[in-house]
């Protein structure tokens, strides 16, 4: 019991440790990706901040299964290189009993990952994409740079001189205003400043000393000029305030496994009853093997009536329409139910991918004998590679109808899961050291040198 409790202590620091460090990544990465879309919008920190709460479930549900195999070659491979696993096994523990409650807490953790997956992850992913669309149709905020027209009000055509850094007044203010068709309006000004309102709907322009010339479109002989003191103008400024959406239709990686079920069995039903539609249709229109006339016994006086014969030709073409119409809908359906089910799969499949990287994870551990998160994280990158590639490609195949979803979700678990089933009985059997030497020639002389003389010492 107090070996199992050392073990799991060895994995806990481990497993934290990897899990905010590939958090960290995937989250730069993400910022990185969508930095475009959220610079320049005046978005305000609680928003940003529920952008990226909502996108770290996602990550959170990849990150967990690479913590569990990163945080597992750590501990086993500290245990080998501490000469750990030696004296457990000559004190009678085999590899199995020390993989006992890490493969126990595995479980647990694939069991909560599960929950989160099914019942957190969707609302997650629902809010990040309705938050995302809302941000990605709001226009940047209003930037006016001075000798240059900026079109971005609506209607409006705005050009400025010189602008006052400091108190934000403008000065030769020329104002082009599009907003009635049948006239032109011209507003010009010797200052001016523009500000939004506190509720962000509409974007104030006070104008002092200038002019308004107005003509008419259709009657090029009418002309009005206007001078004042002061002017305000008032333009809808929506486009550049932020509106949350709320609801919308719900995709499949934004449902949950019993709400998806249910989707499959009404597309299961509605599959059937076009089916039946389809068999009809052909059991009325399509000539049997029994009812088939050569057409030399066709009677003459029927060929002859060219009424009836466009009348059947019709028929035929309606009940050709009906049939291409059923098969496009069957073969909707059935892409539909496979998408959901690749979906229902995949919230089993990655959970489950903690306990298959822990039956890796330990006797690789005990091959390396290294313990360090570099020597952990540079094999945890290969199979992850290997498993991200089954898992994606399984995922597009098998909604394309090439093999069944279950395989195109659980191919990556099998293999895995096989080749760590060998991987511990052999390792449990007899001692297997997996040398890095051949990575070693990778590594440039003079760190290779600094690092042979600190184990020299």
């Amino acid at each position: 019991m107090i070996a199992h409790r050392y073990i799991l202590k060895a994995h806990f620091i481990p497993l934290i440790f990897s899990t905010v460090t590939l958090m960290g990544i995937f989250l730069l990465q993400f910022l990185m990706k969508f930095a475009d879309r959220l610079v320049g919008k005046g978005l305000n920190t609680w928003l940003l901040t529920k952008l990226v709460v909502f996108n770290l479930s996602w990550m959170l549900v990849l990150v967990i299964p690479m913590a569990t195999l990163v945080a597992t070659l750590m501990a086993f491979g500290n245990f080998s290189q501490n000469n750990e696993i030696t004296i457990l096994k000559s004190s009678g523990v085999s590899l199995y009993k020390m993989m006992s409650a890490p493969f126990l807490a595995s479980i647990l953790l694939a069991v909560m990952l599960f929950l989160f997956n099914d019942q957190v992850l969707p609302d997650a992913n629902h809010q990040a994409r309705i938050l995302m669309s809302d941000i990605s149709q709001q226009k940047p905020t209003l930037s006016l740079e001075p000798g240059f027209f900026s079109q971005e009000v609506s209607n409006y055509a705005i050009l400025v001189r010189t602008i006052n850094e400091k108190t934000n007044e403008l000065s030769g203010v020329t104002i082009y205003d599009y907003t009635n068709p049948a006239k032109i309006n011209v507003v010009t000004a010797k200052r001016g400043k523009i500000y939004f309102t506190a509720d962000q709907q509409n974007l104030i322009m006070d104008l002092w000393n200038g002019e308004i010339h107005e003509s008419d479109v259709k009657n090029s002989g009418l002309y009005r000029k206007l001078v004042f003191n002061k002017h305000r103008i008032v333009m809808d400024g929506s486009q550049f305030s932020f509106h949350q959406s709320q609801g919308g239709i719900r995709g499949e990686r934004e449902l949950g496994v019993d709400t998806m079920k249910a989707i499959v069995k009404n597309l299961k039903s509605e599959r059937k009853k076009y089916l039946t539609e389809f068999y009809k249709e052909t059991d009325k229109y399509l000539l049997t093997h029994s009812s088939f006339t050569p057409q030399s016994q066709i009677p003459i006086p029927f060929v002859k009536d060219k009424l009836a014969l466009v009348r059947v030709l019709d028929k035929i073409r309606t009940a050709k329409s009906v049939m291409i119409s059923k098969i496009r809908s069957i073969d909707w359906t059935e892409s539909e139910i496979e998408k959901y089910d690749v979906e229902i799969h995949k919230k089993y499949a990655i959970p489950a991918a903690c306990i298959i990287f822990i039956l890796i994870g330990a006797p690789l551990g005990v091959m390396v004998k290294k313990g360090g998160f570099g020597v952990a994280a540079s094999i945890s990158l290969l199979f992850f590679l290997v498993y991200w590639a089954f898992l994606i490609g399984g995922e597009k195949l098998a909604e394309r109808g090439f093999f069944s979803p279950f395989i195109g979700m659980w191919a990556a678990n099998i293999l895995l899961g096989f080749l760590g089933i060998v991987l511990t009985f052999k390792t449990n059997r007899e001692t297997v050291t997996i040398r890095l030497t051949t990575l070693k020639k990778l590594i440039p002389k003079r760190f290779r040198i600094n690092q042979e003389t600190d184990e020299t010492y």
